[in-house]
């Protein structure tokens, strides 16, 4: 067959053309949104358990701040101003006060859009991982003949998620932790002897 004549698409051509820009504008468009959310001047937040995907958790969310008024260790703050579109919605700072996976949920129940949810609500925490938690045994004082144990004591979960070996030493069960952060307060060594990593970090 013949070339088709200069400047003529072929109906094939024309919807690849217009598939490829619809999706450099869609590319374009998820990326400036991520930056008006996420400002690159500031590390992503820990969302509360059961929130959405971010923007979608962002869309959802009224900011009506009722999963902080119902959460009893009141770990949840609202997002201050600079964080653009997300000024105003619950995120939680570990370093001040960890989640302490109440087993209710309290935060989701209150939660009037489904921001914050759970697929299955008998499940409870069991699909729930609000960050990964990485134990460091080279600074853990038990790994130098010191007795301790203070992170297994103070963890929400329980031996499913951290427990203490036959001489007293943290072993952590990735299965089970919901990274919650609690161990990383918790742990009396400086650095501690645990790390919290979650979102894009």
């Amino acid at each position: 067959m013949g070339a088709n004549p200069k400047g003529v698409f072929q109906e094939g051509d024309r919807r690849g053309f217009m598939r490829a820009g619809l999706d450099r504008w869609v590319q374009r468009l998820v990326e400036e949104t991520t930056e008006r959310v996420t400002p690159a001047s500031r590390t992503p937040r820990q969302r509360p358990p059961g929130a959405l995907p971010e923007l979608g958790f962002l869309a959802a969310c009224t900011r009506c701040g009722e999963c902080a008024r119902f959460c009893p260790p009141e770990a949840i703050r609202l997002a201050p101003g600079e964080d653009g579109l997300a000024a105003g919605t619950p995120y939680i700072d570990p370093r001040l006060q960890p989640c302490t996976a109440c087993p209710d949920l309290p935060c989701v129940e209150a939660c009037p859009t489904g921001a914050l949810s759970l697929a299955d609500a008998a499940a409870g925490w069991r699909d729930i991982r609000l960050g990964e938690v990485e134990f460091h045994p080279e600074r853990c004082v038990t790994f130098q003949g010191v007795s301790c144990g203070v992170c297994a004591t103070a963890c929400p979960v329980g031996p499913s998620a951290l427990a203490l070996d036959d001489e007293g030493r943290p072993v952590l069960r990735r299965e089970g932790c919901v990274g919650c952060g609690v161990c990383v307060r918790a742990c009396i060594t400086a650095p501690s002897s645990f790390d919290l990593t979650y979102g894009d970090q």
